[in-house]
């Protein structure tokens, strides 16, 4: 007896040894698996981070080419504006000037205007008579005169029109003279050729006197 179980003992104990690499072999695969999926895991995790980067370049991308164009496109119309601006305020500045100018014209011409059409030859008397014909003349060529520097004041302009075209005559002796000296002639009016009135006329009432 003592024998048979020493045997079916040991034959237990040799069975046992045996199911022991089955279980070793099973665990050694699910570590591999494990790892394996973990790999795995970390594979898709950086692909995903690599689609990400790719992601976030495309658009750094598209907003620099987009910030590039915007930066072209504001310096042109900048260039734009501001000469559009520069322009503007040249032609307010003419137009503001050529208004003041005119006003001032227009005032010179009703002066002259009402001078000339006080002249009433029918009312002349036949010892005046001559002494008026000449300042009456006078008066009509100082008008003519300014009419037709003023024709080239305005020429070229918005108010050239009104005008026409200065004569020849007007243009030939008017050349020198600047715009801002026709107009200080003209704000002046009269002042410049009243000299001249008051001599002719003691000079024709001293060839009457004869």
């Amino acid at each position: 007896m003592s024998a048979l179980g020493e045997h079916t003992h040991h034959i237990k104990i040799r069975s046992t040894q045996m199911e022991m690499p089955s279980n070793a072999g099973s665990s050694r695969e699910d570590d591999f698996d494990r790892k394996l999926r973990a790999a795995q895991e970390d594979l898709d995790r950086i692909q995903l981070q690599r689609e990400e980067l790719e992601r976030k370049k495309r658009e750094l991308e598209a907003f620099t080419e987009r910030k590039h164009a915007f930066l072209s496109q504001q310096v042109e119309f900048t260039e734009k504006l501001t000469s559009a601006l520069t322009l503007m305020d040249r032609g307010l500045f003419e137009i503001r000037q050529e208004a003041n100018d005119l006003e001032e014209c227009r005032a010179c011409f009703a002066s002259h205007l009402d001078k000339i059409q006080k002249i009433n030859p029918e009312s002349w008397t036949r010892e005046n008579q001559a002494e008026k014909l000449e300042k009456s003349f006078m008066t009509l060529d100082m008008g003519a005169d300014e009419y037709d520097q003023a024709a080239t004041h305005f020429e070229g302009t918005q108010s050239g029109a009104i005008f026409g075209r200065a004569s020849k005559r007007s243009r030939g002796a008017n050349r020198g003279l600047s715009n801002s000296e026709f107009m200080t002639n003209l704000r002046n009016g009269f002042a410049f050729n009243l000299p001249i009135v008051v001599i002719g006329g003691l000079a024709l009432l001293v060839y009457l006197s004869k």
